[in-house]
C-alpha cells in the first residue's frame, strides 16, 4: 500500500514508520500561499468556468449575468466567514474602485479568524448529530475547539480526518466527544465517518447488500470492524468520560450469524489491512494514502455544495457509480487539483470563489430558469441558525460580544437557545423549512422585538445622533441588514415614511418600522 504524508508525531512513534508522499515537480509546501498559489487558483478557476461554459453551450443555456458588488460581497461574507459585513466594511468595498477588489476581499476573508470559526461550526454540525449525548454546550465547545485549532493552522484536510480516526481522547478532547456522540458503536461510527469523510452511504448495506450501489453487507461490517475494539475506561468517573483506548480484542459479526468480519477498507479486501498498530491506526494511515479514492472527492464535493448550494454529486454523501456527477470531467479534475495542492481547504475555497460561476447573480429575470445542476445561476441558500443569529449580532441588533468574537472556548447560552429554536432539519441548503415557530421568532420574538424597537435598539439609538440626515439613517439601516444601499425607489418610500412622523418619537418609530421590515425580509434571512 502506498502511504501518504505523515500522521501526527504521536502516531508515528507508536507505529515506528516514516511516511512520505513525494509530489514530482511540486514544491513540498503543506499550505500553498502567496502569489504562486493565487496564480494556481486563478488558472484552476478559469478551467472550472471553461468546463461549465461547455456544458451550458451543449444544453443551449444562457448563464445569468454577473452579480453586482453588493450581492457578491454579502454572499462571499456569508460563505467564507458565516456573517454579513459591518456597515463600514460594506461601504469600503462598495466605494472601492479597484478592479481587483473582489480577489482582495476573498483573500482577506480567508485570513480572518471568523473563517476559522465558521468552518469549525460547519464541520461540527456535520459530525455531531442533533440531540446526541454531547449535543450540549460543553460537548459542542470541546469539539469546536479542536476543529478550530485544525482550521486555524490550515491543517491538511486528509491529515485532520486521519487524526480524528486515531484520537485517544481526554477530559477536554474534542475528538473523544465525537466518538462519545455515537456511544462508541462500531456500526454508527462506520456509517457517520463514511458519510462525512468518504461521501458514501455504506450504512445502506448494514442489513443487506446495497440496493443501488456495489456495497455489500460484508463491506459495511468490514469497515465497522476498524472501530470494534474501541472502549472508554472509567466512563462513570467525572472528568474521564472522554478518554478512549483500543482493546486488544473485539470483533463484529454479520447480523444473525456467528461469522466474524475482519477489517476491510472500502473497495479493498481484508488482506489489505496492516498488522502494525491498532485497527484505528490502520484506518488513519489509509485515510492519507493514495490508495484511498474517497477523501479528496468527498471533500471537494462538500465544499462545492457549501458555496453553490448543491454538490457536483447530489446528495453530497452518496458518491458512487449509481449517482454520477453532473460534470464528471470537472469533478475528476477538481478532486485531483485538491490532492495536488496538499488537501488545502483554504486554497480550494479561494479557487471556487474566484470563478465566474460563483459570482453569477441569483436574480431571476424570466420563467425559464436553468436546471440547478448546471450551475448557470447562483441558487438562493438558506442561512444556518448560527449564521442568522450572528448576522443579527453583526447588524447591532443583538448585543452579544461573545457571539461577535467567537474565538473563545465558551459558548453564548443565548446564542445556543436561539440556534435550538431556529435549527433547520433540511438536508439541502436549497430547502427552506422554517416553520411557524421560527417565523414568529423573527416577527415578534423577544430578541428581534427588542432589537428593532425604537426604545431598545442599539442601532437605532446610535442613529439618533444629529449628524445623520434621514437619508443617511435609511442608508445605514440598509447597509447594516441587507448589505446594500437602497434603490432610488426604496429611498423615496422610506423618506416619505419617516416624514409622516410629527415628533421625534414618531420619527424613531418610523425608522424602527423600516428596520423591522428589513430584518424580516427574505433578503436578510437568505444567502443569495
Amino acid at each position: 500500500m502506498r502511504i501518504g504524508l505523515p500522521l501526527s508525531a504521536g502516531v508515528l512513534v507508536v507505529l515506528g514508520l516514516c511516511l512520505q508522499r513525494p509530489q514530482p515537480g511540486r514544491a513540498q509546501s503543506p499550505n500553498p500561499a502567496g502569489a504562486g498559489a493565487t496564480r494556481d487558483a486563478v488558472r484552476m478557476a478559469e478551467r472550472i468556468d471553461e468546463c461549465l461554459a461547455a456544458s451550458w453551450a451543449a444544453e443551449g443555456v444562457e448563464p445569468a449575468p454577473a452579480a453586482d458588488d453588493a450581492e457578491f460581497m454579502r454572499r462571499v461574507y456569508l460563505d467564507l466567514v458565516g456573517v454579513i459585513p459591518t456597515v463600514a466594511e460594506a461601504r469600503s468595498f462598495l466605494d472601492d474602485a479597484d478592479t481587483t477588489k473582489r480577489r482582495k476581499l476573498i483573500d482577506r476573508l480567508l485570513g480572518s479568524h471568523l473563517r476559522v470559526e465558521h468552518l469549525a461550526t460547519t464541520w461540527r454540525n456535520m459530525l455531531v448529530p442533533r440531540g446526541s449525548a454531547v449535543d450540549g454546550v460543553d460537548g459542542m465547545a470541546g469539539l469546536q475547539n479542536w476543529l478550530r485549532a485544525q482550521f486555524a493552522k490550515n491543517a491538511r484536510y486528509d491529515q485532520m480526518v486521519a487524526d480524528l480516526m486515531v484520537a485517544t481522547g481526554a477530559a477536554q478532547d474534542g475528538p473523544g466527544l465525537f466518538y462519545t456522540a455515537f456511544d462508541l458503536k462500531p456500526e454508527e461510527l462506520a456509517a457517520n465517518t463514511a458519510r462525512v469523510f468518504l461521501g458514501i452511504q455504506i450504512e445502506c448495506a448494514q442489513c443487506h447488500d446495497h440496493p443501488f450501489d456495489r456495497w455489500t453487507q460484508r463491506d459495511f461490517w468490514g469497515y465497522a470492524a476498524f472501530f470494534a475494539r474501541l472502549a472508554r475506561p472509567n466512563a462513570n468517573e467525572p472528568g474521564r468520560t472522554m478518554r478512549l483506548v483500543d482493546r486488544p480484542t473485539g470483533e463484529v459479526m454479520l447480523p444473525n450469524t456467528q461469522n466474524v468480519v475482519l477489517p476491510k477498507y472500502p473497495r479493498g479486501d481484508e488482506s489489505d489491512t496492516r498488522e502494525t498498530g491498532t485497527r484505528r491506526m490502520q484506518l488513519g494511515i489509509w485515510m492519507v494514502s493514495r490508495d484511498n479514492p474517497f477523501v479528496h472527492r468527498a471533500a471537494v464535493n462538500r465544499v462545492w455544495a457549501l458555496l453553490f448550494g448543491r454538490g457536483l454529486v447530489e446528495p453530497v454523501d452518496d458518491l458512487g457509480d449509481h449517482n454520477r456527477p453532473s460534470h464528471p470531467q470537472l469533478f475528476d479534475e477538481l478532486a485531483a487539483y485538491f490532492a495536488d495542492t496538499d488537501y488545502d481547504l483554504r486554497h480550494l475555497l479561494r479557487t471556487l470563489t474566484l470563478t465566474k460561476a460563483y459570482q453569477l447573480t441569483s436574480q431571476v429575470t424570466d420563467d425559464d430558469s436553468p436546471r440547478p445542476e448546471l450551475f448557470a445561476r447562483m441558487p438562493v441558500k438558506a442561512l444556518s441558525a448560527e449564521q442568522l443569529y450572528d448576522c443579527l449580532v453583526r447588524a447591532g441588533l443583538l448585543g452579544s460580544a461573545k457571539s461577535e468574537d467567537r474565538r473563545s472556548g465558551s459558548f453564548d447560552v443565548g446564542r445556543q437557545a436561539f440556534v435550538a429554536k431556529m435549527q433547520s432539519q433540511a438536508r439541502s441548503r436549497l430547502d427552506y423549512d422554517a416553520g411557524v415557530a421560527q417565523v414568529l421568532l423573527l416577527v415578534n420574538g423577544p430578541e428581534v422585538a427588542a432589537s428593532t424597537g425604537a426604545a431598545a435598539s442599539g442601532l437605532l439609538a446610535a442613529l439618533e445622533a444629529p449628524v445623520f440626515s434621514p437619508p443617511e439613517r435609511i442608508e445605514i439601516v440598509f447597509l447594516a441588514t441587507v448589505s446594500r444601499r437602497p434603490s432610488a425607489e426604496e429611498m423615496a418610500r422610506c423618506v416619505a415614511h419617516l416624514a409622516q412622523g410629527e415628533s421625534a418619537d414618531a420619527a424613531r418609530e418610523a425608522l424602527a418600522d423600516i428596520l423591522w421590515a428589513l430584518v424580516n425580509s427574505a433578503e436578510f434571512s437568505l444567502n443569495h
